[in-house]
């Protein structure tokens, strides 16, 4: 396998073009599309839209979604944590109707032992981990599998991310924070060439400091891995347009355009359609896209 190329399940992606990850949230709270598959009116319970949800998965893939990425916990600021139950059962039922239903490469959302072990053997080929396998026994399950992995930073937790949030150099330290866990993961019998890396936009960061980490990504590509950039939608986006949530589809595209040239490999987006379109752009001028006359 090349460095341009990731094993996720049964699928090598080519990373020497741009890849989509498309967003599947089945959760009643992220800060965009939190609620948008809940069935059932009972208080309290949130119960999943499973033909619905995999309506939205086959959408995105017909969009060109190179993977789709489940996932069951809101790790939006502020959000409060969900039992491993819960989570199991919002994320597992949909890993595995995709698996059975879809031709796509499958990413699991967790930081979560027991869901990342259970998702991998429905399918998941990925696990897209915010907590860069921090938690008691992630990084032992996922030495035994054989699922890619994206490591993120994150300072802190979502309940308290964003209190308090100052770095001397942002850049510097997220950088070292990624080190040091690819260091424990191949320390751990986890392979380098299994490893995606995400500076975590949004998570412990100000607004500044997330444009910090834009302008200067392509000083990640010391790392030698795969770079994953996630910024669709996010606060970041309205602190420089003051647009809402649901108006921030040109802003996530410029900035993940930007991304781009600074050698960004992976797109994480709620909105695949338009993110292909501007990649085919980005593309056709860089001179590595055939167009037609």
């Amino acid at each position: 396998m090349s460095d341009s190329t990731i094993k996720v399940g049964d699928r090598i992606i080519d990373l020497s073009v741009p890849a989509v990850m498309g967003i599947l949230n089945v959760t009643p709270d992220s800060f965009s599309d939190g609620g948008q598959f809940h069935a059932g009116s009972e208080p309290g319970v949130f119960r999943i839209a499973l033909d619905k949800t995999l309506a939205h998965a086959q959408a995105m893939l017909a969009c060109g979604a190179s993977i789709i990425d489940v996932g069951g916990e809101s790790t939006r600021p502020g959000a409060q944590a969900i039992s491993e139950q819960e989570e199991a059962d919002r994320v597992l039922p949909v890993v595995q109707a995709i698996a059975e239903r879809l031709d796509v490469a499958i990413s699991v959302d967790t930081s979560t032992p027991s869901v990342m072990s259970a998702a991998i053997g429905l399918g998941a080929g990925l696990v897209n981990d915010v907590r860069a396998l921090g938690r008691e026994g992630a990084l032992a399950v996922l030495a035994q599998q054989e699922a890619a992995i994206c490591l993120m930073h994150m300072r802190g937790q979502p309940e308290t991310m964003q209190e308090g949030v100052i770095y001397s150099d942002v850049v510097e330290e997220v950088i070292a924070f990624l080190s040091a866990r690819i260091d424990a993961c191949v320390q751990g019998g986890i392979a380098r060439e299994r490893l995606i890396l995400d500076p975590g936009f949004g998570f412990g960061k100000t607004a500044a400091h997330n444009y910090q980490l834009l302008r200067e990504l392509n000083r990640f590509q010391s790392l030698g891995l795969p770079i994953l950039v996630g910024v669709s939608r996010k606060s970041m986006l309205g602190a420089a347009t003051g647009r809402d949530v649901d108006s921030r589809l040109a802003a996530g595209i410029a900035a993940a355009m930007f991304a781009l040239q600074q050698g960004a490999a992976i797109i994480r987006t709620h909105d695949v359609g338009p993110t292909i379109d501007a990649i085919n752009i980005h593309r056709a001028i860089a001179g590595t896209q055939t167009t037609k006359d």
